[in-house]
């Protein structure tokens, strides 16, 4: 094998004191498999060993959650014996270096992480950041990312029923692609990680492994540089047929009594599977290299623990289940292949042609990696360093309809029409709400229960306040997921950051997470799973290009008769319009701000935690009791973009009552806006809204003048028409 030198230590992106700290562990120098496994376990994307400190002290326990983090998803009790398993995580920098096998992988990962756990996968979500629309690069960046997103998603069979997307010249070097899937399993039938039974056999499954994706953990960990393009064979590729077999295979083979544990080959592929079984399970594992089922000849043991070739399983079985397992994967045309067999070593072991060609203890592989108590500024010297304008003077609008106009044409407000209509929402025939409303809705099967899905989060907020901003993402979820009208049970998270070894990044991390704990522990909304993507920026861009800090998050609820849902859609002629909640002129890194004035200053909006937990409780109440007709948070472009959305769903406009600038388009946080029939008024005593205007015709007057819905809807359909055609 080769000597191993600085420089290969350096290749594996292992600093000097980290490798220091192989050499004690290991009491010798390791070979380049045992390099590479360290290398791998230890990047970031696998140790989140500059974040681990801080996702500690995260609300992560309700009566609710069977299984919060850990595990490979979270697993949330919705009654019935039923529960959801659901799960987030990030595919940004193979999305950047190559658009649809990067987003087609993403979204192939969290399946596996879903169905491993013995769920039944129903619902995909997706939450994107991209750059300029004029950058390059973006046109096919976002082609590629969507074309992926939709085409293993449909071909899988599984519904994208929503999630989000943004623009920001923050992301031009360094896109971000997070994917979200949601399943359901009968609660005795959960399966874990844990490795258990001393000789049980471990089985591989699945699809064979090739040199595809090897060292795509550690590329991961590491920010671009101009040559981000010779990193494409470290991406994966897809094959969502094989993976489709695999889920029912998995589901089949579930049904019996054969499976101890089961992982799915994610990052760091046969590594990090083998090791986190035998770890969770404080085991050891002995595997035989030349039984791994390989596509590709000559493939060495450093090439097949580091391969990261997708649709792939590793399972412990009980003893005697090989044959009944094995014809069930042979059925569905899978490999299946028994490689080895759980020890009490506490050692992962490899033998490969006779001999053993690694032997390393499993502690400082995993629960013994490094972890980092990384400075970090404080929230004070963060925003020093930001030097976001204070807001100012803001000046008045001279025409309020012109500005919606403008607003509802914008890249972050543009229909995503482009988007959705290249994923199959219908799969399955549960989906009930889908893009374009608060939160997607999708039936539990045979029942009268339904979901609802929510991807969100604020990145300007966030980096002009990183609390306020992690706060907001939260409640932003809980928001939408309440003006369905169901109950926001859990969360799950995708946080995206730049380089934790800058303290005003880390000053992002830390204070994102102390937002987004505050606000899950006042909305009794527990964090149950996620993932941690850091080095999310470019030197290719010059300069060191940081993207904005986005702690995106996937919220799950819980809808008790899905025939009382709530939409956004205007819904009758005379009906009323009101606002519940209070507003206040908070025009700071408002939309209106930025797009009409090229201004992104200001503080963001504060979250009242109080006030988010109280108007939602009244929302899903007054969905209960039918008392309106149609719901809508109010959020992005503020009061009057949310108007127009309503208008454009229903096809009917609406006279608004006179208003000022700052009530247009503040972005006040915990408000929403209803509809109710004029001869059923609400009860003042018991909801705090304010009566703003009546639906009809078709336009909104605003101030005396009408906007026709005909042209808000040019305006809103523009940007993606145009500029996919162009």
């Amino acid at each position: 094998m080769a000597e191993i030198t600085p420089q290969i230590v350096a290749q594996h992106g292992l600093s000097e004191d980290e490798y220091q700290r192989v050499l004690h562990a290991l009491g010798r120098e390791p070979n380049l498999v045992e390099l590479g496994i360290f290398s791998v376990m230890w990047s970031e994307h696998c140790s989140y060993k500059s974040s681990r400190i801080h996702l500690k002290k995260l609300p992560t326990e309700a009566p609710w959650v069977i299984c919060g983090p850990g595990e490979n998803a979270g697993v949330i009790d919705i009654g019935d014996g039923q529960a959801a398993i659901f799960k987030m995580e990030s595919h940004n920098h193979p999305s950047y270096i190559e658009p649809y096998q990067g987003a087609a992988t993403g979204v192939g990962g969290i399946l596996r992480d879903v169905f491993t756990m013995g769920a039944r996968p129903v619902a995909n979500m997706n939450a994107l950041r991209f750059g300029r629309p004029d950058h390059p690069k973006m046109k096919s960046l976002v082609q590629g990312v969507v074309a992926g997103i939709g085409g293993y998603g449909n071909c899988v069979g599984v519904p994208t029923v929503g999630g989000e997307t943004n623009f920001h010249q923050a992301y031009d070097g360094n896109i971000l692609v997070n994917a979200m899937t949601v399943g359901i399993a009968d609660t005795d039938k959960i399966f874990y990680s844990a490795a258990t039974g001393i000789g049980n056999p471990i089985v591989y499954v699945g699809s064979k492994t090739g040199r595809d994706g090897i060292h795509g953990a550690t590329m991961a960990s590491a920010d671009f540089d101009e040559k981000s393009d010779e990193k494409r064979p470290t991406v994966q590729v897809g094959d969502p047929f094989t993976e489709k077999l695999l889920i029912e295979a998995c589901l089949e083979l579930m049904a019996t009594d054969a499976i101890v544990a089961i992982q799915d080959m994610g990052a760091a592929g046969l590594t990090s599977s083998s090791v986190e079984m035998a770890t969770n399970g404080k085991a050891g594992i002995i595997l035989d290299m030349d039984k791994v089922p390989c596509r590709e000849e000559g493939m060495t043991p450093y090439e097949m623990m580091l391969s990261e070739s997708q649709e792939r399983m590793l399972m412990v079985l009980k003893p005697g289940k090989e044959a009944m397992a094995e014809a069930i994967f042979r059925k569905w045309e899978l490999d299946f292949a028994v490689i080895g067999e759980v020890t009490d070593t506490g050692h992962m072991v490899l033998t490969w042609q006779g001999e053993t060609v690694c032997d390393i203890p499993l502690g400082p592989l995993a629960e013994d990696a490094p972890l980092y108590d990384r400075p970090a500024l404080s929230l004070a010297e963060y925003k020093a360093w930001a030097k976001v304008k204070p807001l100012g003077e803001v000046p008045q609008s001279t025409d309020l309809g012109a500005d919606l106009l403008k607003l509802m044409a914008c890249p972050d407000l543009a229909s995503r029409r482009w988007i959705w209509e290249q994923y199959d929402s219908q799969v399955g025939a549960d989906t009930l709400q889908k893009s374009g409303g608060d939160a997607a809705v999708v039936r539990i099967h045979g029942t009268k229960k339904a979901l609802a899905i929510s991807t969100d989060c604020t990145p300007r907020y966030c980096y002009a306040d990183p609390y306020e901003g992690g706060k907001q993402a939260v409640a932003e979820t809980y928001r939408n997921i309440s003006a369905v009208g169901a109950k926001p049970l859990a969360i799950t998270n995708c946080l995206n950051f730049a380089n934790p070894q800058r303290p005003e990044i880390m000053a992002q991390i830390v204070e994102a997470l102390r937002g987004m704990g505050d606000a899950c522990r006042a909305l009794d909304y527990p964090i149950v799973s996620g993932n941690v993507s850091l080095y999310n920026e470019s030197k290719a861009t010059g300069g060191g290009s940081a993207i904005l800090p986005t702690p995106a998050i996937g919220g799950v609820g819980l809808m008790a008769d899905y025939e009382v849902m709530a939409t956004i859609a205007f819904k009758a002629e005379g009906e009323c319009l009101a606002i519940i909640g209070p507003s206040y002129p908070e025009l700071g890194q408002s939309l209106w701000l930025r797009e009409i004035h090229g201004r992104e200053d200001g503080d963001p909006p504060k979250v009242d935690l109080g006030d988010e937990l109280f108007h939602g409780e009244v929302i899903r109440q007054l969905i209960a009791d039918g008392a309106v007709t149609a719901v809508h948070d109010i959020s992005d472009g503020g009061l009057l973009v949310a108007i127009a959305e309503m208008a454009l769903a229903g096809n009917l406009g609406a006279a608004i009552d006179p208003m000022d600038t700052a009530f247009a388009f503040n972005e006040t946080q915990s408000r929403y806006l209803v509809t109710y029939p004029a001869d059923k008024p609400l009860d003042r005593s018991k909801v705090p809204f304010e009566k703003i205007g009546t639906v009809g015709g078709d336009a909104l007057v605003i101030n005396g003048q009408p906007v026709k819905l005909s042209a808000l809807q040019e305006a809103n359909e523009r940007f993606f028409r145009d500029w996919m055609e162009g």
